[in-house]
C-alpha cells in the first residue's frame, strides 16, 4: 500500500495502530524521529500518502509512538514521546481547517503526571481523553492520565 522512505517529507517506523475515517481513508503515525501523522487515501492507482503533521525536535514534542484517535468533529488526537515543554512528551490535537493545525493540550512534566506517553489515547462519553505514560508518577513506574476538554 505504501512504503515509507524515512525522510523529512514521509516519515519512518509506522508501528502504531491505524484508524479509518468514514470515507475509508487510513490515519496513523510514524515514530521515526521526529515523526509524522499521515493519511492514506485509496485511489484508482493505489494508495496516496499525505503528511498531516510533521514533528520537529522543539517545544511541541516529537516521536509519536501511539496512534491517533478521532473526536466527533473529525479532529485527531495523539501523544508525543519526547520533547514538549519539559522534554518528556505532549498530548496534541490536530484540527482540520485549511490544512491541519496542531495544538498542544498538555505538556508532561517530569514525574508528577508521568512522562513519555506511548499508547494510543481513548475518549470517554464526556469527551475526556485517557492514556498511559511509561515513566513517572509516585513510584516512577508510569501513570494513567486524563485530559479534560
Amino acid at each position: 500500500m505504501h512504503k515509507f522512505r524515512g525522510n523529512s517529507t514521509d516519515g519512518a517506523i509506522p508501528s502504531a495502530s491505524l484508524i479509518f475515517d468514514g470515507a475509508g481513508n487510513l490515519y496513523g503515525t510514524t515514530s521515526g524521529l521526529p515523526g509524522t501523522v499521515f493519511k492514506l487515501t485509496r485511489g484508482t492507482n493505489g494508495w496516496t500518502e499525505k503528511v498531516l503533521d510533521y514533528f520537529t525536535a522543539d517545544s511541541k514534542g516529537f516521536g509519536p509512538y501511539g496512534g491517533v484517535v478521532f473526536d466527533g468533529a473529525g479532529n485527531l488526537y495523539g501523544t508525543t514521546y519526547y520533547g514538549g515543554g519539559h522534554a518528556v512528551g505532549d498530548v496534541f490535537e490536530l484540527t482540520k481547517s485549511a490544512g491541519w493545525a496542531e495544538r498542544v493540550l498538555h505538556h508532561f512534566t517530569t514525574d508528577g503526571d508521568g512522562r513519555n506517553p506511548s499508547g494510543t489515547l481513548i475518549f470517554d462519553t464526556s469527551g475526556n481523553l485517557y492514556g498511559t505514560t511509561d515513566y513517572g508518577g509516585a513510584a516512577a513506574g508510569g501513570t494513567v492520565f486524563e485530559v479534560t476538554p
